[in-house]
């Protein structure tokens, strides 16, 4: 028996962070229309909603989703774990939720929410919504907007007073369909591409 509760916690502390959070996410106020019964207890058939883990590395499948879009550049699993452990040591902070297909063991889908702490507004927090992505195979699903969503609703649960995001003119009109608004005030500064 001791077997057993040793290897349930070892698989629960891959996770960046504790999935209950998400399974304690109440989306019934969301104005966002989903197609097709999506939902996060239910992203689609074979689908499921979770945290990333440190075993979605020794996958590849994770680093794989993050190269459609991005430049990921040679990272060893050294770097990787080593931040993933960073990440993870600072629980109130970032928050990287994937989609896999469970059947093909592959990640297809992911966001991330990181909570940055304020002074104004009370001592508050503002979520940022980053990095959104979705795999190629897996566009049309719906699963996009159920990332934005899960991410707006999580950030309220952590008790952000708002949420943000960034994106490119071609990714507007897709944000405003999820009830995201311009504020001409936003800015970067990128020091490498």
């Amino acid at each position: 028996m001791l077997h057993v509760i040793i290897i349930l916690i070892q698989v629960e502390n891959n996770y960046l962070f504790d999935p209950n959070l998400l399974e304690e996410i109440c989306m019934n106020e969301t104005t966002t229309y989903l197609k097709g019964g999506v939902s996060l207890s239910n992203p689609g058939e074979g689908l499921k909603l979770r945290p990333l883990s440190a075993d979605d590395f020794a996958k590849g499948c994770y680093l794989d989703l993050l190269k459609q879009p991005n430049l990921v550049g040679q990272i060893f699993t050294e770097t990787i774990l080593s931040r993933f452990n960073l990440m993870k040591s600072t629980p109130s902070t970032y928050f990287i939720f994937v989609i896999e297909d469970l059947e093909k063991q592959k990640i297809v889908a992911s966001a991330t929410v990181v909570v940055e702490r304020k002074f104004i507004h009370e001592c508050s927090s503002r979520g940022r919504i980053e990095d959104v992505v979705v795999d190629e195979g897996y566009r049309g699903l719906q699963l996009g907007k159920l990332l934005v969503v899960v991410g707006e609703f999580l950030s309220k649960k952590l008790g952000c007073y708002k949420t943000s995001l960034e994106c490119s003119d071609g990714k507007v009109e897709f944000y405003e369909k999820v009830g995201f608004k311009i504020d001409g005030k936003h800015m970067v500064k990128r020091f490498s591409s």
